[in-house]
């Protein structure tokens, strides 16, 4: 995740090469010239001829003018084990998915500033765009296999219909195959730890003479159910109060992170899983806590120093608060 963090880091403006990118990006320019023009000269062994592998350890032992400059020490971003304090600011106000970057405003003008802020730090940071594969100003996005719009947050319409229509799977690697599609639109599916556990307690003995997956079967028709009503997943907005939602069971933990639009909770995130061995004695009050430091590792960068109101679902009892 090298590339990833490169990116992040010129977004963000955390680190630089010590003299600042600008003074790197010039040397690496004289680095690239000086290479050019040595490679653009006849050198002896071109004219009398070489085998590949005398051309291949002169490289290796004749290291180019560039890579002395990329393994200089004054290319290095860190001093002493502690990052260089960054005379950039941050130009982007979150991370990119690798070299896959998604951003959207209230304004095309907004939209046009935060795209000029963008190039203009991959210009900085000698990081290329490739225009043929990017978007612009568009309503509605796919992005791995999301589609992003003002809305906020919908899972791919054609795989969940596909998985809504799945048959019961005849055999346990059949039914862990099913589990395995929806877990990535897990964050789409509430209660899909509490489902899904039921499923994944299914031997392979069960689906021979005498087997009982009646269980099985209403949890699978359940999580269908909710794929094929999986709701639009709101913007997280840090400036409306959040709200949030635990449940937990005998076997399993469920919490769901909402905010208010226009007098109605809309969910944010759907998040939970299965109560590991030592848990499933716990106290419930101590799964409802396991339940919110869940949400809370899961969305902790949207979360972090805000305030929140928690509310309880307990099995077969009203809400507390």
């Amino acid at each position: 995740m090298i590339y990833q963090r490169m990116i992040d880091n010129a977004l963000w403006g955390f680190v630089q090469p010590r003299g600042g990118w600008s003074a790197f990006a010039e040397r690496v320019r004289m680095a690239e010239a000086a290479d050019a023009a040595v490679s653009g000269s006849p050198t002896d062994a071109a004219i009398h001829g070489r085998t590949r592998f005398e051309a291949d350890r002169e490289s290796s032992d004749t290291p180019d003018s560039l890579s002395a400059v990329v393994n200089d020490p004054r290319g290095d971003m860190f001093v002493s084990g502690e990052a260089d304090q960054s005379s950039l600011v941050p130009g982007f106000g979150r991370r990119s998915f690798v070299d896959d970057i998604c951003f959207g405003g209230e304004t095309f003008d907004f939209c046009l500033e935060t795209l000029d802020q963008l190039l203009s730090r991959f210009e900085e940071c000698r990081i290329s765009v490739s225009f043929t594969t990017s978007m612009f100003v568009q309503p509605t996005v796919d992005f791995l296999s999301h589609a992003v719009s003002r809305e906020g947050l919908r899972a791919d319409a054609k795989k969940l219909k596909a998985i809504a229509e799945l048959s019961f799977p005849k055999t346990k690697k059949g039914v862990q195959a099913f589990l395995g599609a929806l877990n990535y639109y897990s964050r789409f599916i509430q209660d899909f730890a509490v489902y899904g556990a039921a499923l994944d307690q299914v031997r392979e003995e069960d689906f021979g003479p005498g087997g009982d997956l009646s269980t099985a079967q209403r949890s699978f028709k359940a999580l269908q159910t909710k794929v094929a009503d999986a709701p639009i997943l709101k913007h997280f907005d840090e400036a409306k109060e959040v709200h949030v939602m635990l449940f937990a069971n005998e076997w399993a933990l469920s919490t769901t992170l909402m905010q208010e639009h226009d007098g109605v909770m809309h969910p944010v995130r759907f998040c939970g899983r299965v109560l590991k061995d030592n848990e499933v004695n716990y106290h419930p009050a101590e799964k409802e806590v396991l339940a919110l430091l869940l949400l809370l590792n899961t969305c902790y960068t949207q979360l972090a120093g805000l305030r929140g109101h928690a509310v309880s679902v307990a099995p077969g009892g009203p809400p507390r608060h």
